[in-house]
């Protein structure tokens, strides 16, 4: 059987920029030759009720989790390899981005942070925003796993739960022990980078794309941004349409950052 793209959100969409976002995925999935499916609600269906409920405070957790549950279900329908891409992730280019090993692979998370003394700090993380699975690799149903037993035996009365605590969190900690196989070219845009890319350019960009090892073929615009007043949807909005107009900025940009040795600190 071919393999399947998921991606899901609550409908309707919060704003109109995540409709080029998911075309985008579309795209991505049919040059695969990959089946697609969208996910609503229902994407919370399959969580036993004790969870869903630790949970009803943040929801990113549920969807985490959620989405692992989803996965092994198509895995077990018989689609490989199973993807799931998130809806806020844009692809640049559906037809170079591509899978790039035979186990499960995690996007490249090069988070730039700005901090309180103007300076700016990098990390160097994997993300879920894209992930990939095959059936006949551990790592998904050890991820299940992994993923159910920490919220079964979170019990903090009156602290909030991390919305990472299952998603990136988990995800690194389990690749500095491991090393999964990563997807360099799926990245993530932090609010200074898109501030930067809406100026035409800046030290945080800069930075960004001196971290990057390959070419940013698709990126996590972080929606989040924009719920926690980082950022505004007019913004979303004017950055989907630069990277839509042009596809191969951020590749050409990190090409010319490379070749002029711009440092990754």
């Amino acid at each position: 059987m071919a393999g399947l793209v998921v991606q899901s959100h609550t409908e309707p969409l919060p704003a109109a920029w995540f409709e080029p976002c998911t075309a985008s995925v579309r795209r991505f999935a049919a040059t695969c030759g990959y089946e697609y499916r969208w996910l609503g609600d229902d994407l919370f269906d399959g969580i036993p009720a004790p969870l869903l409920e630790k949970t009803r405070n943040q929801r990113v957790v549920a969807t985490d989790l959620g989405r692992l549950l989803v996965l092994q279900a198509a895995l077990d329908e018989g689609f490989d390899p199973v993807v799931w891409i998130d809806a806020d992730v844009l692809v640049l280019d559906p037809r170079r981005f591509r899978l790039t090993g035979a186990g499960a692979q995690f996007g490249r998370e090069v988070w730039v942070q700005r901090e309180a003394n103007g300076g700016l700090r990098l990390y160097r993380r994997i993300h879920n925003a894209v992930m990939a699975f095959r059936r006949a690799d551990p790592v998904l149903p050890f991820y299940r796993f992994a993923a159910v037993r920490i919220l079964d035996r979170y019990d903090r009365a009156g602290e909030a739960m991390v919305p990472q605590l299952v998603g990136p969190k988990l995800l690194t900690l389990l690749h500095n022990a491991i090393g999964f196989d990563v997807i360099e070219s799926a990245g993530v845009l932090s609010p200074p980078v898109i501030m930067d890319l809406l100026a035409g350019g800046g030290r945080a960009l800069e930075r960004f794309l001196g971290a990057c090892p390959a070419d940013v073929l698709a990126v996590n615009l972080c929606g989040s941004s924009v719920r926690n007043g980082y950022l505004d949807d007019g913004q979303m909005s004017r950055l989907v349409a630069l990277l839509v107009a042009d596809p191969g900025l951020l590749a050409a940009a990190s090409h010319h950052n490379r070749r002029a040795g711009v440092s990754a600190g």
